[in-house]
């Protein structure tokens, strides 16, 4: 009985092996997550199976990818294009930027528009004081999208807003991702007290072990968006939570918002309207929704909205890659980069590494420590690959650097959601706007040098001395990379 039960045991290892190889082997992935989870399968086959069919493809699963593209088909049809861009005209960019303006607008689905102002908010403070400004001055609605929404005294003020708002006749809707806003979700959190005063609250990607026809269980809704009466949006790496983020010893987050006015916020008002969509499979429209919007500045500026399901190159997670390298490729003189989380794939470090060989300055910003010791040791093992190719790596001190920005020359710079990591580029949703011209991109490059100031330049001799303990740490935690 034994004997038997080992012999179909291990045929059914091998069964799922040979069929985990095959399944593995036809997708169009980096070699190196294949190997990973061939290595995963090999060893532990059923493991290895289960893990697969809940986080092994950067689906949504069949149902929810129909949805996605009826909604986005919808939202983004000709007469709302048409209505919404009637008043714009295509502004003049440099000749430098037009790469990824070209790249941003067939892969995004957004062109770029002018007319814009943009204030960046760095302070958490200042910024929920605007947005709760702003929510108790709104008239017909109030959209707000974010992955964290705190649990605390953050969201009591947002809600308490909301509440109010509300109470005047103004229509408030929440989307918050599930994972990254479990307390806010609890039956003792302010979910319930806001849908309690009328409030729509909706979870974003909703954490089931069964997921609809078996799509990707950690695929995440990462943005922060927030459309006031469709007239005034926010964007950015600031969610609505306390400034310490929960992790008092890591020390306050640092982070940027942008508050646009002008045309661009039609197209941050098409992204909340998708996902709002997605999610729930109401269709918001109307002049309300999407009102007249003229020229509020001179800033040209162009969303680009990512996540899988969004087209055939986001289904295989290549388009903020291929931005990202654009961007580098455009650079003549400098580049500045600002990310709490870095886990390079050699195409990206290979853009950077060309950058600086054919004479531009590469500097690249990241925090001392941070929040998540798994991710953060990981991409601690591609600094020496950083440094060897003449990157500047600066290590921010204090607290936990969390915006996310690029700036190339004075050309254009891009502030958003997205990390430097593998997790932004390839499974999140995502949402980053570009912003062209002198002067913003002057801007954010001060703020850029500001997160400098604070930080610690880190010598290639040194980081080459540090302890073999960490070495081996981070090179097993790197192992893991491909899947993070």
């Amino acid at each position: 009985m034994d004997f038997r039960f080992l012999l179909t045991f291990t045929t059914l290892e091998w069964i799922t092996r040979l069929v985990m190889v095959l399944v593995i082997l036809r997708r169009r992935i980096d070699p190196s997550v294949a190997l990973a989870w061939l290595m995963i399968v090999f060893f532990q086959p059923f493991i290895g199976l289960v893990v697969y069919l809940l986080v092994g493809e950067r689906r949504l699963g069949r149902k929810r990818r129909r949805i996605y593209r009826q909604v986005r088909l919808s939202a983004r049809s000709e007469k709302r294009a048409a209505a919404q861009y009637q008043y714009v005209t295509r502004p003049e960019v440099s000749q430098e930027a037009m790469p990824i303006i070209l790249q941003a607008e067939r892969y995004g689905g957004f062109p770029i528009l002018g007319g814009n102002r943009v204030d960046l908010i760095t302070e958490t403070d200042v910024m929920i004081d605007r947005l709760i400004n702003d929510i108790r001055k709104a008239k017909h609605h109030v959209h707000l999208l974010f992955y964290i929404y705190g649990n605390d005294g953050t969201g009591k003020r947002v809600a308490d807003a909301l509440i109010e708002a509300r109470r005047r006749g103004v229509a408030c809707r929440v989307i918050a991702d599930h994972q990254g806003s479990r307390p806010f979700f609890r039956w003792s959190g302010i979910a319930g007290r806001l849908r309690r005063h009328g409030v729509d609250v909706v979870r974003a990607q909703p954490v089931n072990l069964i997921r609809r026809n078996l799509g990707r269980i950690d695929l995440r809704n990462h943005r922060k968006l927030a459309v006031i009466d469709g007239l005034i949006g926010y964007a950015g790496s600031q969610n609505v939570v306390d400034p310490d983020y929960g992790h008092r010893r890591v020390g306050p987050w640092h982070d940027v918002m942008a508050r646009f006015e002008g045309p661009v916020v039609g197209d941050l008002q098409t992204v909340f309207v998708e996902d709002w969509g997605y999610e729930t499979s109401e269709e918001l429209n109307g002049d309300e929704v999407f009102p007249e919007l003229t020229s509020r500045g001179v800033m040209a500026a162009q969303v680009i909205a990512t996540g899988p399901g969004s087209n055939t190159v986001a289904d295989r997670g290549e388009v903020l890659p291929r931005l990202f390298m654009s961007a580098v490729n455009t650079a003549q003189r400098r580049i500045i980069i600002t990310t709490p989380y870095l886990i390079m794939d050699d195409t990206t470090l290979l853009s950077l590494a060309l950058a600086v060989d054919r004479g531009v300055r590469v500097d690249i910003v990241v925090p001392r420590k941070a929040d998540q010791w798994l991710v953060h040791t990981a991409g601690q093992f591609y600094y020496q690959g950083l440094l060897e190719a003449g990157i500047n790596l600066y290590l921010h001190q204090t607290g936990l650097l969390h915006s996310k920005t690029i700036t190339v020359d004075d050309n254009f710079c891009l502030v958003g959601s997205t990390n430097l990591d593998r997790r932004s580029f390839y499974l999140n949703f995502e949402l980053t706007v570009a912003m062209y011209g002198h002067e913003i991109t002057r801007q954010m490059r001060f703020m850029q040098t500001g997160y400098i100031n604070e930080s610690v330049p880190l010598q290639i001799e040194q980081w080459r001395q540090r302890p073999i303990a960490r070495k081996y740490a981070q090179a097993a935690a790197a192992l893991f990379s491909p899947l993070l």
